[in-house]
């Protein structure tokens, strides 16, 4: 299933979630409907495209008989939607998450069980730090809008470090650090109260997370060299400069063709004004 025939059901679906409704904002305001549409489905592409090109994967040209079937840990899962569109793909995966997320996912499973194989999916509540690490155990990490609530973050580093297998890849997916207007809303919002500590209804006790601690690419890059992984620099990706009035006014595809050429081409705009980046690590 691609993005776009996922992002239609996906509409539906939320018309009877609630709390999904609230939380991905999609029906607010149908003028910016194409805007954050855009935002959303670059990112899930961008994960499907990395699954897909992993050397174990079914679908990548040169793989021939893998030695072990591709696993994937999505940390910091959510609501579970990345998990279940690559569920609709062929892809199975563990995720793990705290909060009030966990308890909608077993209903998002049965509508999405239509579609595809809901099997795939698994999921439990769980904090990072707590879990028992199983070395060399996955091909895949999956960091979401995740890595900024992970604090201390070299520990948790270290945890996926010794998780992957050799050769295995995180795939991140965060917020620019750099970008303006989210550096100036976030200091309004939490000021220099970048980690907090709160109390975990469902582990009973307090956690230490990072509050919305978004950092720009050349310091996560920092932070993953000194945590032993080697940037795939190739993979580097940025989305999202143009406002919601540009997609009303242009396709929504050239919107992205065109903001994918400018953040190749210059750097002032790619470091200060566009909005997420993603980007992948390797295991060496």
């Amino acid at each position: 299933m691609n993005v776009e025939q996922f992002f239609e059901l996906f509409l539906e679906e939320l018309k009877s979630r609630d709390k999904l409704r609230e939380y991905y904002k999609f029906h607010d305001d149908p003028g910016k409907l194409p805007f954050r549409k855009a935002y959303f489905t670059q990112r899930l592409q961008y994960v499907l495209d990395q699954v897909h090109a992993h050397p174990l994967s079914p679908s990548h040209p040169l793989t021939v008989s893998p030695s072990h079937p591709l696993t994937i840990w999505d940390c910091g899962c959510g609501y579970a939607t990345t998990q279940i569109f690559l569920a609709l793909n062929g892809f199975a995966s563990r995720g793990t998450t705290l909060e009030f997320y966990f308890k909608e996912i077993p209903t998002r499973l049965d509508f999405w069980s239509k579609y595809g194989d809901m099997g795939l999916v698994r999921t439990s509540y769980e904090d990072v730090f707590s879990t028992q690490i199983n070395p060399n155990s996955e091909d895949i990490i999956i960091v979401q809008d995740t890595l900024h609530h992970l604090e201390p973050l070299q520990d948790s580093l270290h945890i996926f470090y010794q998780t992957l297998r050799p050769s295995g890849q995180l795939i991140a997916i965060e917020e620019n650090g750099n970008n303006l207007i989210q550096r100036i809303k976030l200091y309004k919002q939490r000021g220099n109260n970048r980690i907090i500590d709160y109390y975990d209804e469902g582990l009973g006790r307090m956690v230490t997370m990072g509050n919305e601690n978004i950092r720009p690419y050349h310091a996560w890059r920092s932070e993953f060299i000194k945590a032993g992984f080697e940037m795939v620099e190739d993979k580097l990706n940025y989305v999202r400069l143009f406002p919601p009035g540009f997609f009303q006014k242009k396709q929504p595809l050239e919107v992205q063709q065109r903001e994918q050429a400018l953040w190749q081409r210059y750097g002032l705009l790619r470091e200060y004004f566009f909005f997420g980046v993603n980007f992948v690590a390797m295991k060496v």
